[in-house]
This record gives structure tokens, sequence and C-alpha cells, in this order.
């Protein structure tokens, strides 16, 4: 496969490592000082607080070009219109894998319905500058399989090739036959989760406040209750049902947890809350504020 991976953050840059050491022909797109560091030193990668880094030279460019068969984009949601204007004028498949709930529509009239892939990363981590920190257990996990499906939900040969040569690659991804509503439910739960988190300042702060907690939860379900469709997976159909009584404290639980000090829900950077607001404005289309 020739894969042009957009986005040289977190996942794109442990995505585009996998794929190239896998044998692909990839190209990572990067620009500014992001780029002048991947091309003096390649991706450098480092385990958690671990001293040593090793470094990957993944090809990079500074613009999209024809001849890609796929194009992957990783960026956050507030930072997709920059991306299709300089994906109108090229050729390929592209498949968007981020947050997003605003459907195919918007993707397709920019670029061609018939490119327009969605999907999700399961990656995570953190930067350390120009260093890519991840946790083991997380690096292109293969416990939690990366969703990838066509807008309209049908099963194609495109997404199972890339399924195929992803899963080839060492990426536990899966073809999922509902991905616009797997998308607008994350976006459900995590922007209400995220804004809370967002208010208090942290998980831990979060955690401390039931108060703060049950009314996420009820603007969670709100959320769910007016999507166009059922919540997707069905297992989130659990916030829905469950009394608060139970949920809150094991959502408390949860928050107090290694896997939500180290998440991305502790990045309280601009850029995570303009992410957020996207997301709820996108939200704000399908399930009006209650």
């Amino acid at each position: 496969m020739k894969l042009l991976v957009y986005g040289a953050g977190v996942l794109g840059s442990q995505f585009a490592v996998r794929m190239h050491e896998a044998g692909h022909d990839v190209a990572l797109l990067a620009r500014g000082g992001r780029l002048s560091s991947l091309r003096e030193h390649g991706v450098q990668l480092a385990e958690e607080n671990s001293p040593d880094i090793r470094r990957v030279p993944v090809p990079v460019v500074d613009q999209p070009a024809d001849g890609y068969g796929l194009t992957t984009v990783f960026v956050r949601t507030h930072q997709v219109d920059s991306v299709l204007d300089s994906l109108a004028g090229v050729d390929g498949d592209v498949l968007f894998l981020h947050n997003w709930a605003a459907g195919a529509e918007p993707l397709g009239k920019a670029i061609g319905r018939e490119r327009v892939l969605l999907g999700f990363p399961v990656a995570a981590g953190t930067m350390d500058g120009d260093v890519v920190r991840y946790r083991r257990t997380n690096f292109i996990t293969r416990r939690v399989a990366m969703p990838i499906g066509e807008p309209d939900g049908r099963a194609t040969p495109r997404v199972e090739r890339i399924v195929r040569t992803f899963r080839a690659a060492g990426v536990n991804a899966k073809a999922e036959p509902q991905m616009d509503a797997w998308l607008k439910t994350h976006a459900a739960f995590e922007v209400p989760l995220g804004l809370a988190v967002q208010a208090a300042g942290s998980t831990a702060a979060l955690a401390g406040d039931p108060e703060a907690v049950r009314h996420m939860l009820r603007l969670v379900r709100h959320r769910f209750d007016a999507l166009p469709t059922p919540p997707v997976p069905r297992a989130y159909v659990a916030l829905q049902k469950l009394p608060e009584g139970l949920l809150v404290p094991l959502f408390q639980r949860f928050l107090r947890s290694s896997t939500a000090k180290n998440s991305a829900l502790n990045n309280t950077t601009p850029s995570t809350r303009a992410e957020l607001d996207r997301l709820a404005e996108q939200l704000g289309a399908l399930t009006p504020a209650p």
C-alpha cells in the first residue's frame, strides 16, 4: 500500500511507524518545526518515562500529492477544514480517523463522496517535545480494534482490503457497519465528559465532585436520547438504563484510575477545548442542549 499519513502528532506518528515497519510505502505529512524534526531525527518514540528513545526514519512530506492509494487523516476535529482544502485537488481514498459528529456529507462535499471513509484511532500517548511517549499496551493496541467503515454502512471490497492490510501490519482493525452512528455516539459521550473535566481541572478533581459527575451523566443521557439512531456500540445503552446511584460511583472510580490519569481527558490545552467546542457544535445540529 502506498499510504499518506496526514498528521504527525501522537496518533499519526505511531501509525506511520507501524505501517512503515511492516514494509508499506508510507509518507508522514508534517509542517513547521515538526517537519524539521522529523527530517533530522525521524519519528522518535519512547515508552512512557523511559530515557531510551527509538528513532524510525519514516519519509516525510509537507504537502499531499497524487498517487497515494490511501490517505489516513489524524487531526483534531477543528482542524479538518484545512485538511479538506489541501486534499480536494489530489486523488485516492481518504480515511478520516478522528472525532467527528457531522456525518460524511461535509467531507464528501469538499473532496468527493466516493473518496470518504470513516474510522476512529485506538492508540494513545503524549508528546514530549518531539518525542512520542506511549504506553506499551496502547502502542497501536492489540486489545481494542480500530473501527473502519463506509459512511452508508455498506460492506465493500476497499474496507475489507484496508482492514486486512492494517491487520497484517499489526494494527487491530475491524469493519464497522455503523461507523457514522459509532462516531456520533462517541461524541455524545465525550463532549459532556470532556467539558466536565475541563471545568473541574482534571479527572481526579471531577471524581471528587459527585454532583458534577451526576450532571455530566444527565447530559450524556440527553445526548444519547436525541441521537437519530440508537447508541453504537450497544454497551452504551447501560448509561441510559442503569441508575445514577450506581453509575456515579463507577465513574468516580474510573476518573481516579491510572487509565483516566494518563488519558487525553487530562489534556487541558486550548486545542483540546477547541476540539470539544467544535464537536459540541456538530452535536447541536443533532441533539439540542437541554
